[in-house]
C-alpha cells in the first residue's frame, strides 16, 4: 500500500467504493464522476504507479480482470460499445498515480458527439448498476 493513494485505501477497503469485482490480484470499483453509468476502473491490488513499473505477468493478471469486467459491464449496461482506457504518465492525463485501466460503456447515439462529459453519480445510482454488472460477470 502506498501511503495516500485513494486506490491504495479502496483496495485495502480503508476508504469506500462500489466494488463489482475481485480477485487475488485486481479490484474493480464504479467511478464516481462517470463518463456513463456503469464507467468502471480495474486496477491491481499492489500499488504501481504506472502499468511502466509491472511486469508483463502483471499487467497480464490485470488485463484478464479488465476483460471479465469488460463483458459484464457491457451486458449490464446493454452498451453498444466499450471504451478501455489506460494513461500512464501526467503527460497522458494520468491523474491518480496508482495503475488503472477504465472500462467505459458507449452508445451509438452519441457517435456525433465524440465523449460524453463527466457525470456526479449518486450511491443509489452506483448501486444499481453494481447489482447489474456483478450479475453479468462471469467466472
Amino acid at each position: 500500500m502506498n501511503e495516500g493513494c485513494i486506490f491504495c485505501e479502496i483496495v485495502s477497503k480503508e476508504a469506500g467504493a462500489v466494488i463489482v469485482f475481485e480477485d487475488e490480484h485486481s479490484l474493480a470499483f464504479l467511478d464516481i464522476h462517470p463518463l456513463n453509468p456503469g464507467h468502471t476502473l480495474v486496477v491491481p491490488k499492489k500499488h504501481y504507479p504506472s502499468m511502466a513499473e509491472m511486469s508483463p505477468l502483471e499487467v497480464g493478471r490485470v488485463f484478464v480482470s479488465v476483460a471479465k469486467v469488460m463483458k459484464g459491464v457491457m451486458r449490464a449496461s446493454k452498451a453498444d460499445g466499450i471504451n478501455i482506457g489506460q494513461s500512464n504518465g501526467r503527460a497522458a492525463s494520468q491523474e491518480v498515480f496508482h495503475m488503472h485501466v477504465h472500462v467505459i460503456p458507449r452508445y451509438i447515439h452519441e457517435l456525433p458527439e465524440g465523449f460524453p462529459e463527466r457525470k456526479t453519480a449518486s450511491t443509489a445510482d452506483l448501486e444499481q448498476i453494481s447489482r447489474k454488472i456483478k450479475a453479468a460477470i462471469e467466472p
